[in-house]
């Protein structure tokens, strides 16, 4: 039999296989009619399960009290409003309580500096969702340089992934008509010239990956519909992500397309004037960064390349034209340590700016390339002994300008700005978030559990100063773990006033499957390795009472999304270590998840349960996991109807099995807010005044 032939037998058979094991996955699971996300019959049980949650936490004057001093602080009008620099003009997106879905407003460089800026409506969310029926939520907008006279606004119905693309006008603030118009979909519109754009989104049959995202990216002119968009590059159904983008740097104006494979797995092409792509032939696993003559990758695996081998986690940097022309000479800008990774890496004009990590504790440097060679000095933002330090390039074709941002847990993130390319200038505090709550009495700390293997692993704590460290201090511990996020230090009103201001002690877990030392402390906890980070967050739990902070009775976790699954994982693994837990946006199906919205492009973080990594991958699937013997701490689900990244069914479906089973479980299920879980601030204080309420009142007892 030809291998044409063997290859068609091949697909149907998997094919068959997917299809037999999805059938007796359906008929083995009586719960998985919550699946069907609007369906009448789940959006009634939804509806009951809110209504019982509202009912026991919300009705109090305490709860009310806690809501409208969330709300408040959300709707603030003494918030930093950060800004983006568009042309002559700062952009900002505002939310207050007049304002709930936000609006677009700019200023200049002169204004924002002044305590109250003047601003000028460019674009108003409400009034646009009020003129046309809609639940419009801002998604961002791509401007076209160099005159930056029209934009590409994306805006989402109640706040989903998926969105529309529509063409703005910044000159007389209206929208185009006739302009390009991208239908809702998962994608986006980005602007090669004045009438001509790269559009990746849903075109159709057969145009999407499995895990719902854009196949193939597309040219589109001006005038002429959709349909006749040309082909740029199509990827494969089990890609990611297929994108395209110009970079109008003058000078060094080029066009890439993306092809993301999963994460941490893409491949760059240059894309030459003639329309042929190029691969920029760096490893696949490599962040790939490319700013005029320059060529950044910050290495995720070990690569050996021109007779030298360079390590997992080093940034190098390489003249573009000369490696796309076979050279592979590379200047080795950061290597990291046992404690120390790269956190960020920003481009200025003329400098580079990276962002290390001490043992989670952030460091900026500036470098330039003089004389064949790089300098590097250390840019000194202040004493921050327990804080986090961001960087980010003003307007990185222009300038050597810098905006900055420093913060702690109880201390209010201050804006900066300074100007790298001159090496005296004055770091310029510019804005100052207020504080919003009484952190007089508190403290910071940062600690280190041992894993079961041995393995170090930091938290940062705050606690009253005056803690008695008897064992009974209502104490939360958050956590995330995965994807290669790190969790750093940042202030928080929400968590100020929930919970600090009452007495209670909050953690947060820096475990591995995270990004705080590097691509090593992610792929430490892959796949088969997950359970890595469940001993992680484990082991600060209990040297939390070890130290005796807290004790099982007294000690809440949470988390949401990939920190979800973590909560599963401890509610159904670990249950003695907590006394109440609250699971967020949560993965908890991971039989399912591969199957459902965008979880086919998380297997490279979990796995295909699909195949025989479901040996390993059930070892960490809660809802599999689920023993209706068991006793388990109190349980708050919390999701969104509008997530459509993590599927609702999730939650849904684990907090119906341990009802069923008796368990004591609360459910609340937002209707729009998508991914995040709230579409404006008043669903923000709202939830989360239900999960501060729910903890206190388990762990305070």
């Amino acid at each position: 039999m030809n291998p044409l032939a063997l290859a068609l037998l091949a697909g149907l058979a998997a094919a068959s296989a997917t299809a037999n094991a999805q059938e007796t996955a359906m008929t083995d699971d009586p719960y998985q009619w919550l699946e069907e996300v609007e369906g009448a019959r789940p959006l009634a049980w939804v509806k009951e399960r809110n209504a019982r949650t509202e009912a026991e936490l919300a009705a109090t004057a305490q709860f009310k009290q806690l809501e409208a001093d969330i709300r408040t602080i959300l709707d603030s009008d003494a918030k930093i409003p950060y800004v983006e620099k568009i042309g002559d003009f700062y952009y900002n997106l505002w939310k207050d309580k007049d304002h709930a879905r936000g609006v677009w407003r700019r200023t200049t460089l002169a204004e924002y500096r002044k305590p109250n800026p003047t601003w000028e409506t460019v674009l108003d969310i409400d009034a646009l969702n009020a003129a046309e029926q809609e639940t419009w939520v801002w998604h961002g907008a791509q401007c076209r340089k160099p005159d930056n006279t029209r934009c590409l606004i994306a805006l989402s119905r109640g706040g989903s992934d998926a969105d529309v693309s529509r063409e703005f006008d910044l000159i007389t603030k209206t929208w185009v008509e006739g302009g390009f118009y991208r239908p809702a979909a998962k994608g986006g519109l980005g602007w090669i010239d004045a009438d001509t754009v790269y559009v990746y989104s849903d075109f159709g049959e057969g145009s999407l990956t499995h895990s719902g995202y854009p196949r193939m990216v597309k040219e589109w002119k001006r005038g002429t519909p959709l349909a006749a968009a040309k082909v740029v590059y199509e990827g494969k159904a089990d890609d990611m992500y297929i994108a395209a983008g110009h970079d109008p740097t003058p000078g060094f104006e080029r066009d890439f397309v993306t092809r993301t494979i999963a994460f941490y797995n893409d491949e760059l092409y240059l894309r030459d004037k003639g329309g042929a792509l190029v691969k920029v032939d760096a490893p696949n696993s490599a962040r790939k960064s490319v700013h005029r003559q320059w060529l950044g990758l910050e290495l995720r695996e070990p690569w050996t390349v021109g007779g030298r081998t360079y390590q997992a986690g080093s940034f190098l940097v390489t003249r573009f034209d000369a490696f796309m022309a076979g050279k592979r000479e590379f200047d080795v800008l950061f290597e990291p340590t046992d404690t120390t990774s790269l956190a960020g890496v920003t481009f200025t004009a003329d400098h580079i700016v990276l962002n290390v990590m001490h043992d989670v504790k952030n460091r900026l440097s500036v470098l330039t390339h003089r004389d064949g060679m790089w300098i590097s000095r250390p840019l000194q933002v202040g004493d921050v002994p327990f804080g986090a330090i961001s960087a980010s390039a003003v307007d990185s074709q222009e300038s050597d300008a810098l905006w900055l941002t420093v913060t702690d847990y109880l201390t209010p993130t201050t804006l900066l700005l300074t100007d790298v390319g001159q090496p005296q200038a004055r770091i310029e505090p510019l804005k100052a978030m207020p504080a919003f709550f009484d952190a007089s009495g508190d403290v910071i700390e940062q600690h280190f559990a041992t894993s079961r293997d041995g393995t170090r692993v930091p938290y940062f704590l705050v606690r009253p100063k005056d803690l008695s460290f008897d064992g009974a201090a209502p104490t939360l511990l958050y956590g995330y773990g995965g994807f290669e996020i790190s969790l750093t230090p940042g202030y928080s009103g929400g968590i100020g006033k929930g919970w600090l201001e009452k007495g209670g002690v909050y953690a947060v877990a820096n475990i591995r499957g995270g990004g705080e030392y590097g691509p090593r402390w992610h792929q430490a906890a892959l796949k088969a390795n997950r359970h890595k980070a469940y001993e992680d967050f484990a082991a600060v739990a209990q040297d939390l009472v070890a130290r005796k902070v807290t004790s099982p009775e007294h000690l809440g976790a949470q988390g949401g999304s990939n920190g979800g699954l973590l909560m599963g994982n401890m509610l159904t693994r670990y249950p003695q270590l907590f006394g109440a837990i609250v699971v967020q946006v949560p993965l908890l199906d991971m039989k399912r998840y591969s199957h459902l919205l965008a979880g086919a492009s998380w297997m490279a973080e979990y796995g295909d349960p699909d195949t025989g990594d479901w040996d390993y991958i059930r070892t960490f699937s809660p809802y599999h996991l689920f023993d209706p013997g068991k006793t388990y701490p109190p349980t708050l689900f919390m999701t969104s109807t509008r997530d459509d990244r993590v599927h609702p069914g999730h939650a849904r479906k684990m907090a119906a099995k341990m009802l069923d089973a008796g368990k004591d479980v609360r459910y609340y299920e937002n209707i729009e807010g998508g991914h995040g879980g709230a579409a404006d601030n008043a669903q923000a204080a709202h939830m989360s005044a239900l999960a501060y309420t729910f903890l206190w009142d388990q762990l305070s007892k």
